[in-house]
């Protein structure tokens, strides 16, 4: 058993590697070359440090906040090798995102709380950020690890987006429960969760609409899916999972702001990782929004997605493996 989770866990790193490349080879890479032969902390070195993190989308708020932690380490430890300072920053960083810490599973598994069944998950997030595909890859995902789960096409207003999520429940192996386009997707909700408790599942997922067009009617639609859900399941949804496009940057920042203020989300997933470099972008929305990250989307494979693990991402990042 042990020797199968350390072959997991090796290609679960590779492939974590592998889909940080371009962030890796772009901005932190400038990283890199700003250490060499550094020494000491000094203001020219804190003020390089500052452009390098605000140009990779890390944000200005949090930039800021990296700063301010570095400065203080300065204050102990004025002299300094490269290798200590790469060090520096991996430490204060992971630190920074486990201030906005959850209980996502530690080994990087896909696991839900014990007496919460069926688990609810209700995912939210406007239409090209790879919301379809990442409700399809949990699916597989939580069903790969020993669940049952079923879909529920709630996002009934955008055309061809029940299809699509019949399609990835089709390749995933799970049940989709749907409706004619335009249908109430509080209803499909509410059968969703009435067929799960029946049926016994474990994990249910929701899709919702992904329109930003009136922030008063998404707030009411989401509203009016969480009562009816809980009819069914008095304490859902469970987790309210928010899907964001990591190759969008500041666009992402906006997207975050906008449904954190039309409903309360939980968690984030991060997508499309592997496309971009613009991988810094998990470290300040998960700082500035106080929402932990709990999955990232480093492939279109039905496999490429992740447990998001704050140290391995971060050590992913410095080159530290």
């Amino acid at each position: 058993m042990g020797f199968f989770k350390s072959i997991f866990s090796r290609e679960k790193k590779q492939t974590l590697d592998k889909g940080l490349e371009r962030t890796k080879e772009g901005v932190f890479g400038r990283l890199k070359r700003a250490f060499v032969g550094r020494k000491t902390i000094d203001d020219d070195f804190l003020d390089e440090l500052e452009e390098i993190f605000i140009t990779s989308d890390v944000g200005a708020e949090t930039t800021l906040r990296i700063i301010d932690r570095i400065q203080a380490r300065a204050a102990k430890d004025k002299y300094v090798s490269d290798g200590e300072l790469n060090d520096m920053l991996v430490e204060e960083i992971t630190a920074l995102l486990a201030e906005n810490d959850n209980d996502v599973s530690k080994d990087g598994r896909f696991v839900v709380p014990a007496g919460k069944k069926p688990y609810v998950i209700m995912v939210v997030g406007v239409n090209g950020v790879g919301k379809t595909t990442t409700i399809g890859k949990l699916a597989y995902q939580y069903k790969e690890a020993g669940y049952k789960v079923m879909i529920g096409a709630a996002d009934t207003f955008r055309a061809a987006a029940v299809e699509q999520i019949d399609e990835w429940g089709r390749r995933a192996g799970v049940p989709v429960i749907k409706q004619q386009l335009g249908s109430d997707a509080a209803a499909v909700a509410f059968d969703t969760l009435s067929s799960a408790v029946a049926n016994d599942i474990d994990v249910v997922i929701i899709d919702t609409a992904g329109r930003l067009h009136n922030k008063k009617g998404l707030m009411d639609e989401l509203t009016k899916i969480k009562r009816v859900m809980e009819k069914v399941v008095p304490d859902a949804p469970h987790e309210v999972l928010l899907v964001l496009d990591g190759s969008t940057g500041q666009n992402a920042f906006e997207q975050a702001r906008q449904f954190s203020a039309a409903t309360q989300v939980t968690d984030l997933a991060i997508t499309k990782l592997d496309g971009t470099a613009k991988g810094g972008v998990v470290i300040g929305i998960s700082d500035q929004f106080k929402i932990p990250v709990k999955y990232i989307g480093l492939g279109e494979g039905i496999t490429d997605l992740q447990v998001f693990n704050k140290r391995e991402f971060v050590e992913s990042l410095f080159g530290k493996r």
